[in-house]
């Protein structure tokens, strides 16, 4: 592989990991990076979904602690049954409407005018959610109630239209139902894990007769440089929300937008 294609691999994972725990949609992120500079990685989509992964192998590591001590308590200790199953009851919605729909919404609505659109939405949506938000009542992932899981991981389903965001969508929905900033974010964090798991390995199994495992180097370029920045990313938005709201990231949404929609209208 030349040296062009290694710098744009590695372009895309500090794309993609900058950009999935924030709430600014990592996935329309890079179908607006990938149409104005036309890189495509090798073929298949066997690079989009590696460097996906690394991003979100990147909060297994941080949170390894918590993970392992879950797992260890699930058959005995209530705090770790809680939150396992608080992720999986938030996880099932996406999860059912991503096999019946998926397909279909990654035909139809992944291109860069949808993205577009739906930044300024999801950015003028975030300011809503910032001013009219009850206080928050929860403060840890173990006072978070099921009914209150079920419906983060119903707002989740809105980030199936690319350019809305996962992370927004799940901590605006948290917000909404009572939950504190840091809490909103962690437990976006969690049910990360399931989600872009699942949905990476659905989309392996779905694409198992595309995939070409040529270029295997650009591939692990981005995967590693999107695991290391994502590290810096998470930290930095955990200390980031103490003392501030989201609303920067709704500006940048609703710029970024417009910008976009002026480029593809002058195209």
């Amino acid at each position: 592989m030349d040296l062009y294609t290694l710098l744009m691999a590695a372009f895309l994972g500090v794309v993609e990991g900058v950009t999935e725990f924030l709430p600014i949609s990592s996935t329309g992120h890079l179908i607006l990076v990938e149409d104005l500079l036309g890189f495509e990685g090798p073929p298949g989509k066997l690079f989009e979904i590696v460097i996906q992964l690394g991003a979100i192998l990147s909060v297994v590591w941080i949170y390894r602690q918590l993970f392992w001590r879950t797992f260890m308590g699930l058959f005995g200790e209530r705090a770790s049954q809680h939150l396992a199953l608080s992720v999986l009851i938030a996880f099932l919605p996406a999860a059912v409407l991503g096999a019946a729909f998926g397909g279909f919404i990654k035909s139809v609505l992944f291109n860069p005018w949808v993205v577009s659109c739906a930044l300024i939405v999801g950015g003028i949506a975030i300011m809503i959610v910032e001013r009219t938000h009850q206080t928050a009542k929860i403060h840890s992932t173990n006072e978070l109630s099921y009914p209150r899981a079920l419906t983060i991981g119903a707002f989740q389903c809105i980030a199936m239209i690319p350019g809305m965001s996962r992370s927004a969508a799940t901590i605006m929905g948290a917000l909404l139902v009572g939950v504190d900033r840091r809490t909103a974010a962690e437990f976006s964090f969690f049910l990360a894990v399931p989600t872009m798991f699942g949905a990476t390995f659905y989309d392996v199994y779905k694409s198992r007769h595309d995939l070409d495992f040529h270029g295997l180097s650009v591939v692990a370029v981005g995967f590693v440089v999107s695991f290391l920045v994502a590290l810096v990313v998470i930290r930095w938005l955990l200390r980031y929300i103490s003392s501030h709201n989201f609303t920067a990231f709704a500006i940048y949404r609703i710029i970024l937008g417009v910008v976009m929609l002026g480029i593809l209208f002058l195209r």
